[in-house]
């Protein structure tokens, strides 16, 4: 499985894998440093790991049975449907292919830029901020 891409990996034409931030942060990474500008190294998670997390969780049926009752005329219940999604998400776990993956790109990670650095956590995702709609926040 291949879930990781480093920002040294990312360009603007791989929103759709990596989202936004990622793609902008990868088109900093690769574009400043031939100019002398450091950006610092990171990695993102890309859209198969989320859908990977997904399936192995066999989240999206139960999601689907959730969106299904989505009263899409008034929403009535669409804060009782988000709820219900948020709770079997949050009760999921991460599968051990795509932890392990993240773990040894956080180690490399931590090696490349010394392990008394802080990091940040970003989301990131494919269909915010595009040309046409822009769903910050």
């Amino acid at each position: 499985m291949n879930f990781i891409r480093h920002f040294s990996e990312i360009k603007l034409t791989d929103i759709s894998h990596v989202g936004g931030k990622n793609a902008s942060l990868g088109e900093l990474y690769t574009g400043l440093a031939s100019s002398g500008i450091a950006v610092p190294e990171g990695f993102a998670l890309n859209a198969d790991a989320y859908r990977y997390f997904l399936q192995e969780n066999l989240l999206e049926e139960v999601i689907s049975g959730f969106m299904a009752k989505l009263d899409v005329q008034t929403f009535y219940n669409l804060a009782e449907i988000g709820q219900s999604i948020r709770t079997c998400m949050l009760e999921a776990t991460l599968p051990p292919a795509l932890v392990s993956e993240l773990l040894d790109a956080y180690r490399t990670l931590r090696q490349s830029v010394g392990a008394n650095k802080t990091f940040a956590v970003r989301s990131s995702a494919t269909a915010e901020d595009l040309p046409t709609a822009s769903f910050a926040g």
